[in-house]
């Protein structure tokens, strides 16, 4: 199951979206105004009612906009009827760096987590879009992935826990980046850091598939 691409916002939209996800995260959708947007956005009030119907549409798109950003770091290839376990093994080891280098590295990345983490926390309909739009095709497709790397069903339960923990780790590094900071001793997260990050989920990721296998 692969999710169709959406095309990147651009202009107005783009900048409008942009103020959602910043707004929306660090406020929240009822307390963000309509004029804050506009004024964060440097775009006209009505700008929001053109491009989204309203502050309720504008929400919809950030949400989309948050999956359409996941989605393309992780790659939309399908996984091969033949895939082997080493390539299976690889291509997971890529979406990891992908992951990492977005959720840590890439400019605005640190918005868009807060955002979805608001959306969870208020029950927005946000929830809903990234879950059917992103987050249920691609973990779909990792387990698949484990699966072909380890020889196990990709619909097992123990197999989809098993991609969740996985996942738990890429965005524990974005929710506490200042606390393993101060713990790791590290002024910023920049590229030398990132490395790391990423060779220790890959050397727990290549730790889980050998315990898997040797069942």
């Amino acid at each position: 199951m692969e999710t169709p691409s959406l095309p990147a916002p651009k202009g107005t939209r783009q900048a409008l979206i942009l103020a959602g996800i910043r707004l929306f995260g660090r406020q929240g959708f009822t307390a963000t105004s309509v004029r804050q947007l506009a004024n964060e956005a440097d775009a006209n009030i009505a700008a929001i009612a053109y491009h989204f119907g309203g502050k309720d549409g504008l929400r919809v798109a950030c949400a989309e906009e948050f999956g359409r950003r996941m989605g393309a770091a992780m790659g939309a290839r399908p996984v091969g009827p033949d895939a082997s376990p080493d390539g299976a093994r690889d291509e997971l080891r890529a979406i990891i760096r992908a992951m990492v280098a977005l959720l840590s590295g890439a400019e605005g990345a640190s918005e868009l987590v807060p955002f979805m983490l608001r959306e969870l926390a208020e029950d927005g309909p946000g929830i809903d879009i990234v879950y059917r739009g992103f987050a249920e095709p691609m973990h779909r497709k990792l387990c698949d992935l484990w699966a072909r790397a380890t020889g196990t069903e990709a619909e097992d339960e123990t197999v989809k826990l098993a991609v969740f923990t996985l996942i738990g780790q890429l965005m524990y590094f974005r929710i506490g980046q200042s606390i393993v900071s101060r713990r790791m001793g590290w002024a910023d997260v920049g590229p030398a850091e990132i490395q790391k990050i990423t060779d220790r989920i890959i050397c727990n990721l290549d730790a889980m598939l050998a315990a898997e296998k040797g069942k």
